[in-house]
């Protein structure tokens, strides 16, 4: 019987009203992006609806369903899924911390491990020779500024574990479950080919491309679990073996509604909120508002994440941002001592809502300028 599983966020409310005590900028930022509201809840929005329609198809449908805390342990995140001591996501350039241990979660994957220590389950695999299960929701990584990107993006995890005398898994399983996937989203005669992947922690990988709107796209990825991984889990590989993945809601959204900002589904626009109505209907795009452009130069110390420079633009930009350009990037140890950089960036500014007045945008590009210098000690050029 399928089961619905909620896991305690005790915790984390400790954590983030402890958080909401402290006045730093990194401590605001999270903050802020922890109290944006989770899209693939909220009802009559895209990635809403995507979820909906993986949860009621034929195929997963009995999967198990399991919501998870937000603000997860760092060790849990990285080294039971293997990532190694140096990976840049362990670093702070890469991921948000809210204090020393504990990280906005950075993939939906960690439900493995809230799943898995449910007592019950364990004697469920052994009974019935197989788990399955799915969670979906908001995570967080700090990333590159562009339309497709956001800080905040949802992802959806699969998870299926079973016997190995009952059943093997492997290419023939991962390729069932993403056309499944796909079908439920596009349509049953979606165009598609398959090819091999490969991924550090997984053996064998598929990729899954669809044809759509006359042209391949790479949409979904499958794996394996490795037997290590699985191990790190408490589960005996000798016995066992699953396939997982994960892919990100909003790409399936923009591509089935061609949808050209990710900006946009967090819109309240009725302009816009007026055609989240059916899935199946293409975006139209309103009054397409010009853009204001501005370029900065700077000259930066090496070991300075060029993340932290994204992060600073975006807690004065905020959606006001389409895209940040490196049109630059160059050492001169001459002009600019040992170890140093120099960067040109262009800042695209454009609102899908409104037109830009250019004194609000100079206002906001010398509060990027001024706080780029101090807080990154950066030298403008």
């Amino acid at each position: 019987m399928k089961q619905i599983i909620t896991v305690s966020k005790d915790v984390e409310k400790k954590l983030i009203n402890k958080l909401r005590m402290e006045d730093f900028i990194d401590s605001k930022r999270v903050i802020r992006f922890y109290n944006m509201p989770d899209l693939s809840r909220q009802k009559w929005n895209p990635l809403e609806m995507v979820v909906e329609r993986i949860k009621t198809s034929d195929f997963y449908k009995d999967f198990d369903l399991i919501e998870t805390p937000e603000v997860v342990p760092a060790n849990i995140t990285f080294d039971l899924f293997n990532f190694s001591a140096d990976h840049p996501a362990r670093n702070r350039s890469d991921t948000y911390y809210v204090d020393e241990t504990n990280i906005l979660r950075t993939h939906a994957t960690i439900m493995w491990y809230y799943y898995i220590k449910e007592p019950w389950i364990l004697e469920k695999l052994q009974k019935d020779w197989e788990v399955k299960v799915l969670s979906y929701g908001k995570v967080y990584r700090k990333d590159e500024i562009d339309r497709n990107h956001y800080p905040i993006f949802h992802q959806i995890d699969w998870f299926y574990l079973c016997k190995k005398d009952k059943k093997t898994v492997g290419k023939k399983e991962l390729e069932e479950a993403l056309l499944e996937m796909a079908w439920a989203i596009y349509w049953k005669n979606i165009e598609h080919r398959f090819n091999e992947d490969r991924f550090p922690y997984t053996d064998p990988s598929i990729e899954m491309e669809i044809k759509f709107r006359w042209e391949w796209l790479e949409m979904l990825w499958a794996w394996v679990v490795l037997p290590k991984v699985l191990e790190n889990f408490w589960i005996d590989s000798s016995l066992y073996n699953g396939w997982a993945f994960w892919p990100g809601i909003e790409r399936l959204a923009m591509v089935k509604m061609n949808i050209p900002d990710i900006r946009i589904f967090w819109s309240l626009d009725p302009r816009i909120t007026s055609q989240w109505w059916d899935l199946d209907r293409e975006y139209t795009e309103i009054s397409k508002y010009p853009e204001v452009t501005r370029d900065i130069s700077f000259i930066l110390p090496k070991n300075v994440s060029i993340n932290s420079y994204y992060e600073i633009v975006r807690d004065y930009a905020k959606d006001l941002i389409e895209e940040v350009k490196l049109l630059d990037q160059y050492e001169n140890e001459e002009k600019f001592w040992k170890d140093r950089l120099s960067y040109t960036f262009r800042i695209i500014y454009r609102s899908y809502e409104r037109t830009l007045l250019n004194d609000e945008i100079n206002e906001i590009q010398s509060l990027i300028r001024k706080a780029t210098e101090e807080k990154l000690g950066a030298e403008l050029r």
